[in-house]
């Protein structure tokens, strides 16, 4: 079976191969430029100062600024090309993300909070990016290390051998501390992600804890989620430590035997003082190519546990599937401005059991439903945020699961009575839904938002819109859902925030605004109920009664228990 996560480290590698390529190709030639530069120094010493030739010393001190001039070239174009590498694999995983988490089939409650989903698409995101970068890291450092070897083995075959030798504890210590940092970085990388989503609920439900008075207990949740991030966070940087320390150790421990032996065979006269110098500069050099290249363990490790966790966002499964997809193209759902009618045939979903009315094309019908559960059941159906467990829904004659999400939304909108408002003007937040771009002013009259706030439709509105009261949110909720002007408009209690001549004042224009267009409002609401052309009374996830309000009123008990004021 295959591991979510090294697949998606190898697509990411693979996706930015045209930059990965070219980018690891120059990082070769700096690494081989700066490793033959130990070499040039010793020629300079052999060539140059011991025999006291000025020629010798203009050509070499020629041939190492063109080396320079080689190497900090190719470190500026590989350096640039690795970050489009690195910046373009986050960038394209994030894409992913959202539109995973946007995708209009649904995306599953689990590992779906808002600040959980903003730490994997930020901080996971950029961590599998750089492994990129952790690939061209480890090409430059494997070609410092070959051209190192041939050096040395030209200048001494002891000494290459000695340096090749020495490398190979120092990769299989490293491959050894990597293991459990993969599930350490995991580890970290999930609390990171649970204090976000702490920290992101507290801030939307910020006025609700200040009204209940629990700032305190929302402060030691938080508190507590931060810890636990805190602490694991200190887990993984003390096993990078103890990595950092290991490597340091080792590479120190190699530097004194190849001083050392190297000393005796100048002392031996088998080398020369400047293939001294160059074995001596030499290891000093290799610390950095084997310093790198321990860290590339680190950098894969975190790389593959973000990637394991991006991967499972990815695979989350969908809330709503089309059963027979070929048939979307044979009848056309009617376009705007039409009245199609809605069919619900023995819903089976939460609370729901057996469910079934009908909504002619045109109507408008209220329904009332003691089950809050249900409510939101069928709200959901109706808008395939969800398929029902059993039973049907019909639009036109076809059933919603024949249909594609986004193409019964085209149709149906349905308007929950806490839908989210963005950032920006009420204007811009009311105009967003409309085809052409502009505002319906009926739908802005029915609301009355224009005369409601201070700064009329140019009000700015915070994030969430928590700058407004639960009547104003309400009524722009509304007043978006109007100007949308959907052939099929579903509501649900639209206006629960507002004082009750506000709300027979919205009845009435609804009931303009929508006449001959089908809409269903699932309310409690007497004014909207007056104004429906027939009631649906739902007890039991089933239908009780059906009738108009006012003779409902008079002769149904349990429904004047439902709709008591």
């Amino acid at each position: 079976m295959s591991d979510p996560g090294r697949e998606l480290v190898r697509h990411t590698i693979i996706g930015q191969r045209r930059f990965l390529i070219p980018a690891s190709l120059f990082a070769a030639i700096h690494q081989g430029c700066e490793a033959s530069v130990p070499l040039m120094i010793g020629v300079v010493i052999d060539r140059a100062i011991a025999p006291g030739s000025g020629p010798g010393l203009l050509w070499t001190i020629v041939v190492l600024a063109l080396l320079f001039l080689v190497l900090t070239a190719s470190m500026r174009l590989g350096g640039r090309l690795i970050r489009y590498a690195t910046q373009g694999a986050a960038h394209e995983l994030r894409v992913a993300i959202a539109r995973r988490v946007l995708d209009t089939d649904g995306f599953t409650q689990a590992g779906s909070r808002g600040g959980v989903l903003l730490s994997t698409a930020t901080s996971d995101a950029g961590r599998v990016g750089m492994v990129n970068a952790a690939v061209w890291t480890s090409v430059g450092a494997a070609a410092a290390l070959v051209v190192a070897a041939i050096i040395l083995l030209n200048a001494s075959v002891l000494l290459g051998l000695v340096v090749l030798v020495g490398l190979i504890p120092v990769v299989l210590l490293t491959r050894m501390i990597s293991r459990p940092l993969v599930e350490r970085s995991a580890t970290e990388q999930a609390a990171v992600a649970h204090a976000a989503g702490v920290a992101e609920d507290m801030m939307s439900g910020l006025r609700v804890i200040k009204g209940l008075g629990a700032e305190a207990v929302a402060l030691r949740k938080y508190v507590t989620a931060s810890s636990t991030s805190r602490v694991a966070g200190i887990r993984a940087a003390r096993m990078i430590a103890l990595r950092g320390g290991v490597i340091a150790l080792l590479t120190g421990c190699f530097l004194a035997l190849v001083a050392w032996l190297g000393a005796h065979l100048v002392a031996d006269e088998r080398i020369t003082v400047g293939q001294f110098v160059t074995a001596f500069t030499m290891t000093q050099f290799l610390i950095g190519p084997f310093t790198r290249i321990t860290m590339v363990g680190t950098q894969f490790a975190r790389g593959r546990a973000s990637a394991t966790r991006i991967a499972a966002v990815l695979a989350e499964p969908a809330l709503v599937s089309t059963t027979a997809p070929t048939m979307r193209a044979e009848t056309p759902i009617r376009t705007t401005g039409s009245a199609p009618g809605i069919r619900v045939d023995d819903l089976r979903a939460p609370a729901l059991e057996g469910l079934s009315f009908d909504v002619g094309p045109g109507e408008h019908v209220a329904v009332v439903m003691e089950n809050l559960l249900g409510a939101e059941s069928l709200l959901r159906c109706l808008g395939r945020l969800r398929d029902p467990e059993g039973g049907r829904i019909e639009i036109d004659g076809r059933s919603l699961a024949d249909l594609g999400a986004d193409e019964v939304r085209s149709s149906v909108l349905v308007a929950e009575h806490d839908a989210v408002l963005f950032r920006g003007t009420v204007r811009e937040n009311i105009e967003s839904v409309t085809r052409g771009g502009e505002m319906p002013a009926r739908a802005v009259a029915c609301t009355g938002v224009a005369t409601m706030l201070p700064g009329g439709l140019d009000v700015e509105v915070t994030e969430r819109a928590l700058s407004l009261s639960g009547g104003q949110r309400q009524r722009v909720v509304l007043a978006r859902a109007l100007a949308a002007d959907s052939p099929v408009l579903v509501l649900h209690d639209p206006t629960t925030a507002v004082d009750a001549v506000t709300e027979s004042e919205i009845a009435a224009g609804l009931s303009a605004l929508r006449a001959g267009k089908t809409t269903i409002v699932v309310t409690t609401s007497p004014a909207l109920l007056a104004i429906a052309d027939r009631v649906v009374v739902v007890r039991d996830g089933r239908v009780a009664a059906s009738g108009h309000h006012a003779g409902l009123l008079s002769d149904n008990r349990d429904y004047r228990e439902l709709v008591a004021t």
